[in-house]
């Protein structure tokens, strides 16, 4: 009898290493673990399930509601350079409804320093997960697609930095 609770022990903290980690997949991990920038600006990469709901040239809004903050920095892979005046796209489920709600949906532009920042009412799980999708898909740059999961669906930001590769070190563009 006893083996059997020192064995269950020894799973628990293997998967207390495990994840401590940092192998957990990245549905586990933090927001914001997940979009760190690399620091040899290294592109980062699409993450899976990030282009579920896009629909191409959102327009450019000023907001989405109110109660979440979504933010970040995008830089040019290689010399980390911040990239003025292009066009991110985020959407998300929130309380006024799903990802596919065109309130729900917007595009804004990087400033000077490559930083962007949108306004959101405050989103709600979907598909058991509170997440948000950021996506480039302009011209001079790959398409990058994100969905950094939230800790909890009380957060009320995510700072998701990102760095882009020229386009064709990834590739045709998604039409």
């Amino acid at each position: 009898m006893t083996g059997k609770i020192i064995d269950r022990r020894a799973v628990l903290a293997g998967a207390a290493a495990v994840g401590a980690a940092g192998l957990l997949p990245r549905s586990f991990t933090s927001a914001i673990a997940q979009s760190s920038v690399s620091s040899t600006f290294s592109p980062t990469e699409t993450m899976p399930g990030g282009s579920n709901n896009y629909v191409p040239n959102a327009p450019v809004v000023r907001n989405l509601g109110t109660g979440f903050v979504a933010s970040g920095v995008v830089r040019r892979a290689g010399d980390g350079a911040p990239l003025p005046n292009v066009r991110i796209q985020i959407w998300a489920a929130t309380e006024r409804g799903g990802e596919r709600v065109a309130s729900n949906r917007g595009s804004v532009m990087t400033g000077a320093d490559g930083g962007y920042r949108l306004e959101i009412s405050p989103i709600v799980p979907q598909f058991g997960q509170p997440h948000i999708h950021i996506a480039y898909d302009d011209p001079g740059f790959a398409t990058l697609f994100l969905r950094p999961v939230l800790n909890s669906r009380h957060d009320t930001s995510i700072t998701a930095d990102f760095v882009l590769a020229p386009e064709v070190l990834n590739g045709p563009r998604r039409s």
